[in-house]
């Protein structure tokens, strides 16, 4: 593979590409250095005069992620040198880059990673045939045809993808449907974050970057949103580089490439990757030196700013009152026709994804607290309070948790607006909603914890339940109200990005030919801070601002979508409150002597090798039911478990089913109790005689039976050997080979003649085989049995002395069904009809004697 990319991109190409890229930057430069005065006026003039929006009432940390990890596990990588999955041990840190390890042992010994990825730029797809949406537009005429197997394949049926428009792709797998959700939460909060801009406390750097690269993008005929500003500066210069320098390289290589489809596109990936790390390479040292210069020259141009800011604002409300009086006109007339019948359907469609959004995140932190609450009121414990204070502190940053609110957003959509506003994709937009969501939900945590902490600390743990209501109550009143202050800044925001562009575009080309000549309005010395392009586009913006201003308060003012007016002013309703964001974070572990949650060591490691030290991990593991250890993706670590992936209501259905469930088995085990009575539990033999009943099972067959004082008994105990073979109800033949006699005396009634053991037996085998030969048998041995009867009843008619009672092994082999009241198989079912309780005598009836045997235990081995 690599000598396709040394073929392609020869020296004397990479020069060209060197060329390139130093002529954007150069022209970059230009620019920056201009928007670099610029910014640092605006800095320090608003140092000096003030002014700012609505006091935020929630507090806000400024490090929430310090000493965590996000997430941390194993995914099957492919891998491009043998294009098979490997396993690779991952982890994300706090700083969002991923970190691939050969094993989670060289993760903890601080090795450094086999790869780290940083995803500014990325897509993380969950599905190849996304993924094949995407290739099939990377080279010109070539597309996949429908069904094509695609030049990669998944080891298994959830695979995981970072793709990229310049950069190298990453392919991952993972074993089950849950695991690949998880991942891709991950993987897109790892995008999301990376995507987040340039940070905001930067008051000089920022404007002055952002500034440039969309002056220099106009200057190239490209208004509107760009999809590709994201990442550190220097990945934006690359991307500003190989916006142009990408498409060019690729129409003359791309028909050069060799072989199938699937190798073509493999081949110019591989290009397209060395190409895009040369430009970055080179972006990065000359945007450094860039910044140093610019720094360097900090300190004088701000001691000439405070010493002329006066002077300097004359200066420029008069430039700006010439160039207004030419350009607002026109600019009112495009406003009109153009602008003001759109703003209100680009509002609504903006409004109600990102509502929805901001509504979710208030119900999840909400079901948060109520699960806390339930705790306290079951008499969890400081302890329990604890760890789920410290699951609660990481809320906002755990991307399943997140994932419900992040949702609603994704539906934002602008059809029939991007083209005529040159609106790129509405993922500028959705990205930064989800981080403005995000930021909402950790300022609401926080406080949380401060007037929980206060409140504990103050009142002790008396009715802890009240305590915790009364600041859920506070906190979800500041929510709605900081909630409705941040939207309607998003949404005035997104109207000026979507409206802006399109009105620049739209009067530029009128007014690019008179705006020099206000440049002999402005002084030399304050030339470096008033530029006319500047002042240009801040008339356009005052032009439109009127009208987005008035659509936005409309819209608060119908209660649609939960906006406070913006005569509702919250000033100080709390004020102790911000004396509180002065303490540090609240360890609550600690603070309750409960075992600190940690994930392993070298989990927190930032930039991938060297630290092991330990940081608490944000996502807990998963260890799935049925799936082998060593091909997990998701490995368990031993106390990462901050938030549970499962809600309250989710583990509350869980347990009910559960209690459904022992319900409905008590239930049939009182059944089975009714009808067959008290079952002992089948246990191993004990004994050699017990394994010798199981391989020659026992049928015992009782007849209690008084003893007359004239006639004693002539049995006597014993075992008699005998041979003979009866036939089960089932039609199984069971050799006999012994019949026990075992002789008990009772109290006597009258006299009987006996019956002997030979007669019982082949009463026994005829009744067998008659219910074994067929149905009408059955009737026959009925028949047989009640006439047993009526010869035991005429020697006593008044008196019933005996009753048959015939028990069973624990694993009787009899043939007969066993009916409600406990018969055996050796008893007729016509004695269900007689009085339970009641004795009934047995006669031989076989031999015609009418003549009562002596009580005798007769036991039938089965061969």
């Amino acid at each position: 593979m690599g000598d396709v990319v040394s073929a392609h991109l020869d020296e004397s190409r990479r020069q060209m590409i060197t060329a390139r890229t130093g002529g954007v930057m150069k022209e970059f430069s230009d620019v920056y250095e201009q928007q670099y005065a610029v910014a640092l006026f605006n800095s320090v003039r608003f140092e000096i005069e003030g002014g700012g929006g609505a006091q935020s009432q929630l507090l806000h940390r400024k490090d929430p992620l310090a000493g965590r990890s996000i997430f941390s596990g194993n995914l099957f990588q492919h891998l491009e040198e043998n294009r098979k999955f490997r396993n690779r041990f991952v982890s994300v840190p706090n700083s969002y880059n991923i970190s691939l390890y050969e094993s989670k042992a060289a993760h903890d010994r601080g090795l450094h990673p086999k790869t780290t990825i940083n995803c500014a730029g990325y897509k993380a797809l969950a599905s190849l045939e996304e993924y094949m949406e995407l290739i099939n537009n990377s080279l010109p005429g070539i597309k996949a045809k429908v069904g094509r197997d695609p030049f990669i394949k998944s080891a298994t049926q959830f695979p995981l993808i970072l793709w990229h428009p310049y950069a190298r792709h990453y392919y991952f797998c993972v074993m089950t449907e849950k695991e690949q959700k998880k991942w891709h939460a991950v993987l897109q909060d790892c995008v999301r974050h990376s995507n987040n801009g340039l940070p905001e406390e930067f008051t000089v750097q920022t404007p002055a970057f952002t500034d440039a690269v969309r002056l220099y993008r106009q200057a190239k005929g490209h208004y509107g949103t760009w999809d590709m500003m994201c990442g550190e500066p220097p990945q934006i210069l690359a991307n500003l580089v190989m916006e142009t320098l990408h498409p060019e390289l690729r129409n003359v290589i791309g028909p050069r490439l060799k072989g199938k489809m699937q190798q073509r596109q493999r081949n110019w990936m591989l290009i397209s990757d060395a190409l895009y790390r040369q430009v970055l390479a080179q972006t990065t040292g000359q945007y450094d030196a860039l910044v140093d210069t610019c720094e360097s020259q900090k300190c004088q141009l701000d001691a000439r700013l405070r010493t002329d800011m006066d002077q300097i604002i004359t200066s420029k409300e008069h430039v700006s009152n010439k160039i207004r009086a030419l350009v607002l006109p026109k600019a009112e007339k495009t406003l009109r026709s153009n602008v003001q019948p759109y703003i209100s359907s680009i509002l609504e469609a903006l409004m109600d994804p990102t509502s929805r959004g901001f509504s979710e995140v208030r119900d999840v932190f909400f079901r948060e607290l109520v699960e806390i609450s339930k705790n306290s009121l079951n008499g969890g414990g400081k302890e329990k309070l604890g760890d789920h204070m410290e699951r609660l502190s990481m809320l906002a940053f755990h991307p399943v948790k997140m994932q419900s609110c992040y949702e609603k957003v994704e539906q934002l959509n602008l059809e029939g607006l991007q083209q005529r506003f040159d609106v790129s994709n509405p993922s500028v937009f959705v990205s930064r909603a989800q981080i403005l969501m995000r930021e909402q939900m950790d300022n609401a945590v926080y406080t949380f914890e401060q007037l929980l902490n206060q409140s504990l600390e103050a009142q002790g743990d008396d009715d802890m339940c009240k305590t915790i209501q009364r600041c859920q109550d506070r906190v979800l009143k500041k929510y709605d109200y900081d909630s409705s202050t941040v939207r309607k800044k998003f949404f005035r925001e997104a109207l000026l990005q979507i409206i802006i562009p399109y009105m620049l575009q739209q009067l530029s080309p009128s007014f690019s030919s008179e705006l020099p000549r206000f440049k002999e309005l402005i002084f030399e010395d304050f030339s470096r801070f008033l530029l006319v392009e500047n002042m240009f586009e801040e008339v356009v913006l005052q032009s439109v601002s009127k009208d987005i201003m008035m659509a936005v308060k409309e819209a608060a003012v119908q209660r649609r979508h939960n906006l406070y007016r913006d005569s509702i002013i919250l000033t100080n309703s709390d004020p102790n409150l911000h004396l509180l964001g002065e303490d540090s974070q609240v360890d609550w572990a600690a603070k309750f002597g409960g075992d600190e949650i940690e994930g392993p060591e070298g989990v927190g490691n930032i930039e991938g090798g060297g630290s092991t030290s330990r940081r608490r991990q944000v996502v807990s593991m998963i260890q799935l039911d049925g799936v082998p250890l060593p091909y997990e993706s998701c490995l368990e670590v031993p106390g990462v478990d901050l938030i549970p992936e499962e809600g309250p209501e989710v583990s509350e259905a869980k347990e009910d089913d559960d209690e459904k469930e022992e319900e409905e088995d008590e239930e049939e085990e009182e059944e089975e109790e009714e009808v067959f009575g008290q079952l002992d539990d089948p246990k191993s033999p004990d004994s050699v005689y017990e394994i010798r009943d199981l391989i020659n099972p026992v049928v015992e067959m009782v007849v209690p039976v008084p003893v007359s004082e004239e006639n004693v008994s002539q049995e006597t105990d014993g075992t008699e050997p005998t041979i003979s073979i009866i036939t089960l109800e089932d039609g199984v033949q069971e050799d006999v080979t012994h019949v026990t006699t075992i002789v008990e005396d009772v109290p006597r009634k009258s006299p009987r003649d006996k019956s002997s053991t030979q007669s019982l037996l082949q009463h026994l085998k005829g009744n067998g085989r008659k219910k074994a030969d067929t149905e009408h048998q059955e009737e026959t041995a009925i028949k047989n049995a009640i006439e047993e009867i009526e010869i035991a009843v005429q020697e006593d008619d008044s008196e019933r002395i005996a009753e048959s009672d015939c028990e069973l092994s624990p694993k009787p082999l009899l043939a007969t069904d066993s009916s409600s009241n406990g018969d055996s198989g050796f008893q007729s079912p016509t004695s269900e009809g007689l009085d339970e309780g009641e004795p009934q005598p047995i006669t031989n009836g076989l031999n015609g004697e009418d003549k009562i045997i002596d009580p005798v235990e007769v036991e039938v081995t089965v061969a």
